[in-house]
């Protein structure tokens, strides 16, 4: 059943390596699980209610990804978008959650119709090489940043903005097992090394006492009732209202296809010209989910690039996301062993998962400078500026410019141009926005 759906053996897998790689998928995405109701909470939303629906969420879109797209990539409520959503829109912006929340409705029906219309296949597929390379490399960097931070290793320092954090607290040695763990396993070649160092890490994290044995594994989960269907569409003639569907949309739209472009990239599942297959059914799955996630309570679903640890593990097709969807199905009932899983455990896979990403750079051709400096400065943007819609803003940008001053203008699709005024506008709209919003 599962051959004749997801076309295992024509993408050079098994079952067992899908499965494997779904399992991993999950364990580096679990965090949203607890990490998202902890944001949402500050809009005023139920933390109980947050965690089911984000797990429904999360499912249902990961789902669509599998049966659509037939891609091992896991989706769920964004991060960066959820903290936007509770500290930005809800209590700077004083819009209340349910305004917020019928903004994603709009902003996911938007990008149903330009799904259908193949205009975000076309940005996807406009992209040259060399941005698709420095992308799956930033996305690495930002990655392995993220996974150092969530163990300690890396801290912020108001002198030097970072530093090296206590590498003898309990959060950083438990990681820097782990991660020893991954790297023995993978210089003698075991499948599933970096689930193998979350389970270890795991473990260590027990006797540390980062993490403990949860008196019951199982446990009824409470009702979405106070957030099902709580849209509220009244603000929906204001430019303020169009002012927060234009921030989810762009955001929403250039982290999906940084993370599509990265994970498939490094997946090998590019075509022979460059392009995407079935990039319209995969942009399908995402804007289905962030409508679906709208209704049942949650903030903006994307496509999440913690899938590169999954197929880093050998996850080819689409039964890799259908076991992840299947495990946040199960996360609403086993959310104690879930809750069980330290962030420590979680941080040496991530790193590990960067070190693979960065690896596409040695498809990157260092003999041209118009090629190498965008793709240099999507590398720096994404894990500086904590954003993988920055990094594809500013790399597109740089490589429009580079491409103009070498005199290489003909190697810049209508797309491209297209792309750097809407940047360009974007940039520029902390004075024309408020300018609209005031006429109103």
């Amino acid at each position: 059943m599962f051959e004749k759906l997801f076309k295992i053996k024509a993408a050079g897998s098994s079952v067992h390596t899908e499965i494997m790689a779904g399992v991993t998928t999950f364990m580096t995405m679990g965090y949203i699980i607890f990490v998202n109701p902890n944001i949402m909470a500050n809009a005023g939303m139920p933390f109980d209610a947050v965690m089911v629906a984000t797990c429904l969420a999360s499912a249902f879109a990961t789902a669509l990804m599998a049966f659509l797209a037939n891609y091992p990539i896991g989706l769920s409520t964004g991060m960066g978008l959820n903290a936007f959503f509770a500290f930005s829109v809800v209590l700077s912006m004083k819009v209340s959650w349910q305004v917020a929340l019928a903004a994603i409705f709009v902003e996911g029906v938007i990008f149903i119709l330009l799904t259908l219309t193949k205009i975000r296949e076309a940005v996807i597929n406009s992209i040259p090489k060399t941005l698709k390379v420095g992308i799956a490399a930033g996305i690495g960097f930002f990655i392995a940043l993220i996974g150092l931070i969530g163990c300690g290793i890396v801290v912020d320092n108001p002198a030097t903005l970072v530093s090296v954090g206590d590498l003898t607290s309990k959060p950083a040695l438990v990681a820097i097992f782990g991660f020893l763990v991954i790297v023995c396993l993978e210089c003698h070649r075991v499948r599933g090394a970096v689930l193998w160092g979350i389970l270890a890490s795991t473990l260590a994290a027990i006797p540390a006492g980062l993490t403990k044995v949860p008196a019951s594994f199982v446990s009824m989960p409470p009702s979405i009732a106070p957030l099902f269907c709580k849209m509220d569409f009244s603000m929906i003639g204001t430019a303020t209202f169009w002012g927060i569907v234009f921030t989810f949309f762009f955001v929403d739209f250039f982290d999906t296809v940084g993370t599509l472009v990265g994970v498939t990239t490094r997946a090998g599942m590019l075509d022979e010209k460059g392009n995407l297959p079935r990039a319209s059914q995969a942009l399908m799955a995402d804007a289905i989910g962030t409508v679906a996630g709208s209704v049942l309570g949650v903030s903006t679903v994307t496509s999440f690039v913690e899938s590169a640890s999954g197929v880093e593990q050998g996850g080819r097709t689409g039964l890799t996301a259908l076991t992840t969807a299947v495990l946040f199905l199960l996360a609403v009932f086993f959310s104690p062993l879930v809750a069980m899983v330290p962030s420590a455990a979680t941080s040496p896979a991530l790193v590990m998962v960067g070190i693979y990403m960065m690896m596409s750079l040695r498809d990157l051709d260092f003999s041209d400078f118009s090629n190498t400096i965008p793709a240099a400065v999507a590398i720096f943007t994404m894990p500086f500026t904590y954003s993988i819609g920055n990094g594809i803003e500013f790399s597109t940008l740089t490589f429009v410019v580079t491409k103009v001053l070498g005199g290489k203008v003909k190697e810049i699709s209508p797309i491209l141009w297209l792309l750097a005024l809407l940047f360009l506008a974007k940039e520029s709209s902390s004075w024309w926005l408020p300018a609209v919003a005031a006429m109103f």
